[in-house]
C-alpha cells in the first residue's frame, strides 16, 4: 500500500508550557502506539505551539492516524494530506 504524508493538528491545552522531560514522555507514549501500528505509520516530527501541535506523519491512510490518536491519547483534531512540498529550492525545479 502506498504511503502518504499528512499534517495532523492536535489541540492540546498548554502543551507549549511543558518542559523537555514532559515532552519526552509524550514522545515515548506516541512511539509506543506507533510500534503497535508499524509499518503502516511513521512520525517524522512535530511543531509545538502554545495550545497545539502540528505533527508530520507518513501513513497508509487517515484511519491509521486516527487509530494512533486512540492508542496514544493525543487528539487528531484535523488531518490534512500533503500533496506536494514547496520550499526555497522549489524555484530551481521549474
Amino acid at each position: 500500500m502506498p504511503l502518504h504524508r499528512y499534517v495532523i493538528e492536535r489541540d492540546v491545552p498548554d502543551i507549549g508550557s511543558l518542559d523537555r522531560s514532559d515532552l519526552a514522555a509524550a514522545a515515548a507514549k506516541s512511539n509506543a502506539a506507533l510500534q503497535e501500528l508499524a509499518p503502516a505509520v511513521h512520525w517524522e516530527h512535530s511543531y509545538v505551539t502554545g495550545n497545539k501541535t502540528f505533527c508530520v506523519y507518513v501513513a497508509e491512510n487517515e484511519e491509521v492516524i486516527r487509530r494512533h490518536a486512540e492508542l496514544s491519547g493525543f487528539p487528531a483534531t484535523r488531518i490534512t494530506r500533503v500533496h506536494s512540498i514547496l520550499d526555497p529550492t522549489s524555484e530551481s525545479d521549474a
